[in-house]
């Protein structure tokens, strides 16, 4: 008896901790991401496709270094000769019995350096596959940085507007009552509730606008459109002054910007094409060894080799052009993807720093304004001093004033992002 009451007392704690288990589970900030910035990037990290892609790709570009260097197989032949015996047997292919046997063991050997700058060919193209696997997540983080950055909005928009949307509801209970006391015109209630009409179509188009956010960043996360994501409960804190120093930036950009150090790395491996292309001006060998079988014995060696004879010298400046314009080329891309990337990071911190100013201005000053103006309007209208127009104006410029904040928060953090993106790394 007593074994099996401790027996029902162990059940059922274990079944209250697996009811909390799975209440912790369904709870949108334990198991959905999204409820920060840094846990959707941690998800995407590991299970975004074209991510994937690129690291694939970069792994089996390091991979062609080895051989990219590597000498070619040697290669081995058998000649059997005068297999009839000047016609005294029949045919036969047993080397002991034809008149001589001739193995020959080749290997090609290129001019010197060519095995060396091939392999630094290859080397160089692994390290742009690399920063191109890269350049494919600073690409994808910015987007997903930009993406949560309008999801947060939406959500505080919804927020805003259905604190409104009770403020107004307050406000038209007080236009009945002035109304049924005769000291307001019904005009006033018919406003307050367009108002309010108004307020619920907004929320409509901003639901709209939340689902299809959510859908954009499932799709970054390479999860079905429709998964659950958590609300955002905050945004990152933005860098300070001195971490946006346009100088400092500027270095960084040119230092570490995914894009120029693939631009880079063609350019180096350009060079050693072109470097090559040069080389193929000298001939390539072929060495070999050839032992001589006669009936069941080794009785002549030979040595040999073989090069090919660069005559076809229209050919190989043709080539030799080609790899300067492809220098050239690369060097050109590097300076136009340099001055593209200087130009938008001078862009954004322009944008930042304008974001950072307004949302401070709001904050420190019409916020506080628009607040007493609403106040003063509404004991006006209960005093019959002002009309309900100038009420809801006042009650418009306060929800103005806060949409602007809301949005000059999102713009700073969607300028950071772009900054982060060119930099290749966060601030």
């Amino acid at each position: 008896m007593k074994f099996s009451t401790i027996s029902l007392h162990l059940l059922s704690l274990a079944m209250a901790w697996a009811w909390v288990a799975t209440v912790q589970a369904q709870e949108p900030g334990s198991s959905a991401p999204g409820f920060s910035v840094d846990s959707l990037l941690d998800y995407a990290r590991e299970r975004n496709p074209d991510y994937a892609v690129m690291r694939f790709e970069a792994d089996a570009a390091s991979e062609r270094v080895t051989p990219a260097g590597a000498l070619p197989d040697p290669k081995f032949r058998a000649e059997l000769r005068d297999i009839t015996q000047f016609g005294a047997q029949s045919p036969t292919l047993s080397p002991s019995r034809v008149g001589s046997t001739r193995y020959l063991l080749m290997q090609d050997v290129p001019w010197f350096g060519k095995r060396d700058l091939k392999r630094e060919i290859a080397g160089l193209e692994a390290e742009g596959a690399k920063a191109q696997a890269l350049e494919t997540w600073v690409e994808l983080t910015a987007r997903i940085k930009s993406a949560y950055a309008q999801l947060y909005t939406v959500y505080r928009n919804e927020r805003l507007t259905r604190e409104i949307l009770d403020l107004m509801g307050r406000l038209e209970q007080v236009a009945q009552v002035r109304y049924a006391g005769g000291l307001a015109a019904q005009q006033d209630v018919i406003r307050a509730q367009v108002e309010q009409t108004n307020m619920n179509n907004e929320l409509v188009a901003l639901e709209n606008e939340r689902r299809q956010l959510q859908a954009r960043i499932n799709a970054l996360l390479a999860r079905p459109a429709g998964a659950l994501l958590a609300e955002p409960e905050r945004l990152r804190p933005l860098p300070t002054p001195v971490q946006l120093d346009g100088v400092a930036l500027v270095d960084r950009v040119r230092a570490r910007n995914p894009q120029l150090f693939t631009f880079d790395a063609r350019i180096k491996s350009a060079e050693k094409g072109r470097a090559l292309a040069y080389k193929n001006r000298y001939p390539d060998f072929t060495f070999g060894v050839s032992p001589i079988q006669y009936q069941n014995s080794i009785k002549e060696w030979e040595l040999m080799v073989e090069l090919n004879i660069p005559l076809q010298q229209a050919s190989r400046r043709s080539q030799e052009r080609e790899a300067e314009a492809m220098l050239s080329a690369a060097r050109a891309r590097k300076e136009a993807a340099a001055n593209q990337a200087l130009g938008e990071l001078a862009e954004n911190l322009s944008g930042i720093e304008a974001a950072r100013r307004s949302e401070t201005l709001i904050a420190s000053n019409l916020l506080p304004q628009t607040e007493l103006t609403f106040q003063a309007a509404l004991a006006g209208y209960e005093n019959g001093k002002v009309d309900f127009a100038t009420l809801l104006e006042a009650q418009r410029q306060i929800r103005q004033a806060k949409q602007n904040q809301i949005k000059a928060q999102a713009e700073a953090q969607m300028r950071l992002a772009e900054i982060e993106k060119l930099l290749g790394e966060d601030l």
